[in-house]
């Protein structure tokens, strides 16, 4: 499955999931054995641990937090996933990949109220507003991955002014707003075992 992992090249012709529907190697176009359901749940969670870029004991961590809130427990799950301050940053444009925004938090080119801030797992709130520092306002990555992200599109929950590289959270996002193809069930399922 195309999970968009590599920014600008997922959406070309040299994406890697377009040229080979199968895994890569000798073996990767023999038939498999079809996966039972503790598989299928397995592989959801997977996804969504690659997706987000979260290590196992984090997720765990992030499922627990989930369940005790209340609400649905897989929507509350990909709420906090989405407002990391990584995903975030990737979503605003400033970075063309959530690994590179990872990394733009991590060297200190990202403020979040007028405070730098090196953490890319901070949970951002209602009303935070993001930026870019001025000095890295010049960097080519970040104006390059600006301007695709608004052929690209920002989600309804953000507000992006792109000429001041800064933009604002405005809600939380709800269920409807993440459109990536994610059944948080199934994580729900293979947790509650």
């Amino acid at each position: 499955m195309k999970l968009f992992l590599k920014g600008d090249r997922c959406f070309k012709e040299k994406c890697a999931i377009e040229r080979r529907g199968y895994p890569p190697g000798q073996h990767g176009q023999r038939r498999g054995r079809r996966p039972n359901q503790y598989g299928i749940q397995l592989r959801e969670k997977q996804k969504v641990k690659r997706i987000y870029g979260v290590l196992e004991k984090q997720f765990r961590n992030y499922f627990k937090a989930a369940e005790s809130k209340k609400g649905i427990t897989g929507e509350n799950l990909l709420v906090m996933l989405e407002i990391r301050l990584d995903n975030v940053v990737y979503s605003m444009g400033f970075a063309s990949s959530r690994a590179q925004a990872r990394q733009l938090i991590r060297h200190g080119h990202v403020l979040v109220d007028d405070h730098k801030t090196t953490i890319p797992s901070l949970q951002v709130r209602v009303d935070h507003v993001v930026s870019v520092k001025q000095g890295s306002r010049k960097n080519d990555f970040i104006r390059s991955s600006v301007e695709t992200a608004r052929g690209r599109g920002i989600p309804p929950w953000l507000e992006m002014d792109a000429d001041n590289y800064t933009g604002r959270v405005i809600a939380l996002p709800t269920r409807e707003e993440i459109k990536l193809p994610i059944e948080e069930q199934l994580i729900v399922e293979l947790y509650s075992r």
